[in-house]
């Protein structure tokens, strides 16, 4: 068969093309770093390359919301750490302010104290964070979700669902509370709180009730202590019935009553139809119960009966400041539980990132040792190839006559 001269010419420049070609792409792996730099060099490879380098960009999602997370949770526990140290300054300042000997302007002294509190409380309650939203707001964070109405009172006008940030492929994470669970809730495992009549005309006043055994029959419900004169009680509970052992019971001042796993200790004298009441604690709103410390401590009382008054008041304040903290605790160890699970998380998160990038690494990053070999093998291809094209380039029949 006669091959043609172009034939020839052909078949060198094509050859030197794919040498070129095969070094231009050895040159691009070295430049590059990887191995897979196009598809077509390994499909299989550059197919699975996609699919962890989509669950790379959804892990560091997570990873950021989990910054996010932690942002909002800390600022809200700070805030929850000033709450608390603000009810317990208020309870040390109610247990001061039922001494019998402070006068009536040391107790507007205290009140005065008590309403520093108060507003101190309520700006908390009402604290933004760096994007202007507001805490405890709930779903309804672009308004002060406390505000107090037309008599002064504190209402609140948030949401009492909250937000949720999706921290994980399956952890929808809370990251803030609501008002209402914090400023007017108690926690599940509140005890009693007594209240005297606000109609009562004696002296008597109350400590208590403690719980003595929980298991005992009858504990839970409501009940109330009713003087029927100044020496005989009755123990009546929620429905109206009397409390076996407590009818028409003989009163001594500084008697401790037991019933249905409760003990409440009575003093002074009560007038006929007084009446004191014990219920399990129901959700109170901070800011009532401090209203009425300061209401009470700014109200003078001259007589026995408005003494026993002011003094029952406080007694029922300190029992729900007490549940007000004990609520507030337990919301903050909440977010304390839900901090240390970011942080979890945040480890598990971090192994998943290092395994895919392993996992990425061994797909399409490059063996520098051997793309340097093919570099130089696909080198002295290519010189070989255009060698041979000079030569042949250079024959001639003319050089052999």
């Amino acid at each position: 068969m006669r091959i043609s001269t172009v034939t020839m010419f052909d078949s060198g420049l094509a050859s030197m093309n794919r040498q070129q070609s095969k070094l231009m792409h050895v040159d691009q792996q070295l430049a590059s770093g990887r191995r897979v730099v196009n598809p077509s060099d390994d499909p299989q490879a550059a197919s699975r390359a996609v699919n962890v380098a989509q669950s790379m960009a959804v892990s560091q999602q997570y990873a950021d919301a989990r910054i996010s997370a932690s942002n909002a949770l800390a600022q809200g526990e700070s805030v929850l750490n000033s709450v608390s140290d603000g009810i317990a300054s208020a309870k040390t300042l109610i247990i001061q302010a039922s001494n019998d000997t402070l006068s009536d302007a040391d107790r507007a002294s205290v009140a005065t104290e008590l309403k520093g509190i108060y507003e101190n409380l309520l700006g908390l309650a009402n604290t933004t964070n760096g994007n202007g939203t507001y805490l405890f707001g709930g779903y309804k964070d672009d308004a002060p979700p406390f505000v107090k109405d037309a008599a002064g009172n504190v209402e609140y006008k948030g949401h009492d669902n909250v937000r949720k940030q999706q921290v994980d492929a399956s952890r929808q994470m809370p990251v803030g509370d609501s008002g209402s669970a914090i400023f007017e809730s108690v926690h599940s495992g509140a005890g009693y709180v007594s209240t005297a009549a606000g109609a009562n005309t004696g002296s008597v006043t109350f400590t208590g009730p403690t719980r003595v055994d929980a298991s005992a029959a009858g504990y839970g419900e409501d009940y109330t202590v009713t003087f029927s004169n100044p020496s005989t009680y009755t123990i009546t509970d929620g429905a109206g019935n009397d409390v076996p052992g407590h009818v028409n019971a003989a009163y001594t001042p500084g008697d401790s009553l037991e019933f249905a796993g409760l003990s409440i200790t009575l003093e002074g004298t009560p007038a006929a139809g007084d009446s004191i009441s014990m219920a399990k604690a129901e959700d109170r709103s901070i800011f009532s119960t401090l209203e009425s410390a300061i209401a009470a401590l700014d109200t003078s009382a001259e007589t026995p009966a408005a003494k026993a008054a002011r003094r029952n008041t406080l007694s029922t304040v300190s029992r729900e400041l007490d549940n007000s903290l004990d609520n507030v605790l337990t919301v903050r160890a909440s977010v304390g539980a839900r901090l240390n699970e970011l942080d979890v998380l945040d480890s598990v998160g971090s192994n998943r990132s290092v395994n895919y990038e392993s996992t990425l690494s061994d797909l399409v990053d490059l063996d520098y040792g051997r793309a340097i070999t093919d570099y130089k093998i696909r080198q002295v291809g290519l010189q070989a190839a255009q060698k041979v094209f000079t030569e042949i380039q250079g024959m001639s029949l003319f050089d052999r006559l």
